[in-house]
């Protein structure tokens, strides 16, 4: 029988633009959203705020719902059988403008394993082929109609 994974991410917009971290995951340069995985007694709002705090350094507020996978999806990221169920949240940040992030379309990798670089996306320019993920890039998609209301 197969494993499932719950992975918990955030939006952040701010001035036309949308953060996203640009990592290394298994020697794979990806882009996605900041977030992470859930862990055992933990809520989901809870684990969005936690990874927040561990991976940007800044405190998330007014987390609201965006989006729950409601198709299959088998992670990406691992060589055996493991379904991924991901739940996205909108937040914000008392000043995002503090949070080290480039700027642009381009990603810059970090050379090494585990490390994270953050960029604002920006929203005009931005399509789902920027962001690495299957699931995130429906999500880029669905954030890029709503702002485009």
């Amino acid at each position: 029988m197969g494993r499932f994974t719950i992975r918990v991410y955030g939006l952040l917009v701010h001035d036309g633009h949308v953060l996203v971290a640009d990592e290394r995951i298994s020697g794979r340069p990806i882009t996605k959203f900041p977030g992470g995985g859930l862990e055992y007694g933990e809520g989901t709002k809870d684990c969005l705020v936690r990874e927040v705090r561990e991976e940007i350094g800044v405190e998330a507020s007014d987390v609201a719902h965006f989006y729950t996978t409601d198709f299959f999806q088998r992670s990406v990221l691992h060589a055996d059988e493991v379904q991924v169920l991901s739940i996205y949240y909108t937040f914000d940040v008392p000043d995002p403008g503090i949070i080290p992030a480039s700027t642009g379309r381009a990603p810059a990798f970090p050379a090494e394993e585990g490390g994270e670089l953050f960029r604002w996306l920006p929203l005009a320019e931005a399509g789902p082929e920027d962001v690495s993920l299957p699931i995130d890039r429906q999500v880029l998609g669905m954030l890029l109609d709503r702002e485009a209301v």
